[in-house]
């Protein structure tokens, strides 16, 4: 079992304890997603793949914040921001903008990218080394910027 899996499982044991339902719920809820990957790849997950899978669950929630928002649905906000809290707690520390930056500037450089032409070979130098610590989208928003100047 990896060592992400076995925290998780940890965790899960501590918030039973400590009868902290909401923290319990996610756990579960991730334990369950990524049983669910581990079935359709026929294979156990390792952390990296374990880590995919919780930064995907977080996306999901981020992405559903925005049709809360519009209906006013505050305490469903809070409680979605506070499950993002927790999952945050089993990702690698995320990348500042600055950071991206410096990478996608290494990465233009190093394959001398000049044009849109080159967006997909960019993305691909630049996805592996920001994989579960920067947003793809965001990413993808910065390399477009600066392949247009």
């Amino acid at each position: 079992m990896s060592g992400l899996k076995e925290r998780l499982l940890e965790d899960m044991k501590k918030a039973m304890k400590n009868k902290d339902k909401e923290k319990l719920s996610v756990i579960r809820m991730t334990r369950s997603e990524i049983k669910n990957k581990e079935i359709e790849l026929s294979k156990d997950l390792d952390d990296q793949e374990v880590t995919a899978v919780i930064a995907k669950q977080v996306k999901q929630i981020k992405d559903s914040l925005d049709d809360f928002a519009k209906s006013g649905k505050k305490d469903v906000m809070d409680k979605l921001y506070r499950e993002i809290d927790i999952l945050q707690e089993y990702l690698p520390e995320q990348l500042s903008e600055a950071e991206v930056d410096e990478l996608i500037d290494e990465a233009i450089e190093e394959l001398g990218a000049e044009s849109m032409a080159d967006m997909g070979q960019v993305m691909g130098n630049i996805m592996p080394r920001v994989k579960g610590r920067a947003d793809g989208g965001m990413v993808s928003e910065k390399v477009k910027e600066r392949l247009n100047n």
